[in-house]
């Protein structure tokens, strides 16, 4: 090897080596990697809790969970029958996590839903999305056979309270139609959510769960780095 070819071979090592700290000084990080590995994604977002939003839990907690879902989701019920109940009891009620709820509309008749919970007090909103949940193939048109999904969301309404006319103003009010469509479009275009549930752990997307424990799994291993 003469002098040029070393030379050469000196640069080559320190482009290399300038380019692999600086891929670890702007992308990596431990908790990237962790992120990555359990499944979810090292991007980090800044997503602000609104006053418009529907919570539970200390807004100070350490971590905070935001869930995009819809009405009409199976996965989503799936995982509100299942896994929110040990998510609340274990985490939200006492104290460590701060949670989120957004309607991401996969189909008209989930703005239409989100639009009568918002009609509720917000003490009562949730009880609303989980009997909607709970209560899919009365009402769901998506893989039910539901002949008037608007009359069937109605009776749901009734259950939880609401009179036939009030369920059905609700439904139809444009502002709070806008609103459902607002959040889905923002979280669709500044968060890449593009199904349901979508979630994000102190603003990482998280893995899909496919049981309570993988939420513990993931929500433990966040919370022993704070």
């Amino acid at each position: 090897m003469n002098r040029r070819q070393l030379l050469i071979g000196i640069v080559i090592l320190a482009i290399i080596a300038i380019g692999v700290v600086g891929y670890f000084v702007f992308y990596g990080s431990s908790d990237d990697d962790d992120a990555l590995a359990d499944g979810g994604t090292g991007v980090a977002y800044t997503i602000p809790v609104k006053s418009t939003d529907r919570t539970l839990g200390n807004p100070k907690a350490p971590v905070t969970i935001v869930e995009y879902a819809a009405p009409i989701c199976p996965h989503c019920a799936h995982f509100d029958m299942t896994m929110f109940p040990t998510v609340k009891k274990d985490y939200i009620d006492t104290g460590k996590v701060y949670y989120v709820f957004r309607v991401f509309p996969l189909r008209q008749i989930d703005v239409g839903a989100e639009a009568m919970a918002r009609c509720l007090p917000p003490d009562q909103y949730f009880a609303f999305i989980d009997l909607l949940f709970r209560n899919q193939p009365k009402w769901d048109p998506d893989g039910y056979d539901i002949p008037d999904p608007r009359a069937a969301l109605i009776n749901m309404g009734q259950i939880a309270g609401m009179a036939p006319e009030q369920a059905a103003t609700c439904m139809d009010n444009q502002e709070a139609q806008k609103e459902a469509e607002a959040v889905g479009t923002e979280a669709e275009n500044k968060y890449g959510v593009q199904s349901t549930p979508t979630f994000f752990v102190n603003g990482r997307m998280a893995p899909p769960f496919e049981s309570a424990d993988d939420v513990k799994t993931y929500l433990d291993k966040v919370l022993a780095k704070k």
